[in-house]
């Protein structure tokens, strides 16, 4: 990891731990919501390619009762994407697992991650005087851990997009 102060001002504004934790929490919450386990490690890999990307976000079902396939088979380039952005945004994904487990926002265990709900007003807060944007990050971000948890296991849903741990 280089420096804070020696990353591009893009790098410091989009990918800076805090917001990508709060993604990483969102998605935690979804995931835990639909399926009363927290988020596993190989499928937060998943979250900061699919959301930050304004294009993939914006293309993603509105319900979750479509499938990933489906989602896969209607946007072929998705698949190429978000491999390609998983290898290229994984340490920002493990910074932010390792700020989110530092702060409190969630617990790193036993493979996974358990959003800590005592932060859930905190950040619906915080959201509120947020961009417009921002609001869309973290709603798709909690879409995805909803979604992703109802599409099979980790190995199923990488397998799909083309991701290996």
């Amino acid at each position: 990891m280089s420096q804070w102060t020696d990353r591009p001002a893009e790098e410091r504004a989009l990918l800076n731990p805090s917001f990508c934790s709060g993604l990483l929490w969102q998605a935690a919450v979804g995931h835990e919501n639909t399926v009363h386990a927290p988020l596993p490690f190989d499928i937060s890999f998943l979250v900061l390619p699919i959301v930050l990307h304004r294009e993939t976000r914006e293309s993603l079902p509105r319900v979750v009762r479509t499938s990933l396939a489906v989602w896969i088979d209607d946007n072929p380039l998705a698949r190429l994407r978000v491999a390609d952005r998983a290898r290229m945004l994984a340490r920002f994904t493990k910074e932010a697992m390792m700020f989110g487990g530092l702060y409190g926002l969630f617990e790193l265990k036993g493979g996974a991650i358990a959003a800590n709900l005592e932060w859930k007003k905190r950040i619906d807060d915080d959201l509120k005087d947020s961009s417009d944007e921002v609001r869309a990050c973290a709603k798709r971000a909690e879409f995805v851990g909803k979604w992703l948890a109802s599409s099979g296991t980790p190995g199923t849903v990488m397998a799909i997009l083309g991701v290996r741990p």
